[in-house]
């Protein structure tokens, strides 16, 4: 398990795929959902402007990251 850290109350999913170097720019993350399955806390999520808060777990491309508050 990967941990993505976040000195914010949340990250966005578009944010995250970024910051966890799946995708370039933020641009690209509604191609990305729509050609790849990720769940966040075990239900599929397809909604880039999908909000994370310290503690979910992102399932992507066969690794799982959590999200942590420094």
């Amino acid at each position: 398990m990967t941990t993505i850290e976040i000195t914010t109350p949340f990250l966005t999913l578009g944010q995250f795929l970024k910051e966890a170097g799946l995708i370039d720019s933020g641009g690209a993350a509604k191609w990305y959902l729509g050609e790849n399955s990720v769940t966040v806390n075990g239900a599929a999520e397809e909604r880039r402007g999908r909000k994370l808060y310290p503690d979910d777990q992102v399932s992507v491309a066969g690794q799982t990251y959590v999200i942590v508050s420094v």
